[in-house]
């Protein structure tokens, strides 16, 4: 009799763990679904403020139509696209921006401050955005790489959760700006 009551205790322990580590990892996940929002998030302002920049025409004809091509297709990109075009996006705005004076150019033009300013505070959001949502994952990851949650599938079918890979590295000159 004392047999099966231990067994039971052991039954119930072993269930209360399992039930803790399934609720972690539905933690985990809700924590990556709220990063992958604010990314998203970040990445549609980035692409908004400089597609308003480009049509603003306070830039020069070519950097304006090649700064709205890229912010479009980054607006547009289908989710198995999205990081090559936002990869285009940062080498775009580095290209436009390259050099200090087109940044002293858009701040002289009426309403230039302040959208170069809000797109100096969106180039700098998107990086923290993205290592936010790349931790997420990581601790997600190596939760779900655990033999209990691997087999007792734990995960359920949520699907394996993947790693935001993009330049984000502001240009230069925007940064200086902003400091």
């Amino acid at each position: 009799m004392s047999t099966l009551i231990w067994i039971a205790v052991a039954l119930v322990l072993v269930a209360v763990y399992l039930s803790w580590t399934a609720g972690r990892l539905d933690r985990l996940h809700s924590r990556l679904d709220a990063a992958r929002a604010a990314l998203d998030a970040q990445l549609l302002r980035r692409a908004s403020v400089a597609q308003e920049l480009a049509t603003a025409k306070v830039l020069d004809p070519a950097s304006s139509i090649v700064l709205y091509q890229a912010a479009h297709a980054a607006r547009q990109a289908e989710e198995e696209n999205r990081e090559v075009a936002e990869s285009e996006l940062s080498q775009a705005l580095r290209a436009v921006f390259e050099e200090s004076a087109q940044v002293e150019a858009v701040q002289q033009a009426p309403g230039g401050e302040s959208t170069l300013g809000e797109l100096a505070e969106a180039v700098r959001r998107v990086p923290m955005a993205r290592r936010f949502h790349n931790d997420a994952v990581r601790a997600a990851r190596a939760l779900r790489r655990h033999r209990k949650v691997r087999w007792f599938r734990l995960a359920g079918h949520a699907p394996f959760p993947m790693a935001f890979e993009m330049d984000d590295e502001p240009p230069p000159a925007l940064v200086e700006r902003a400091a």
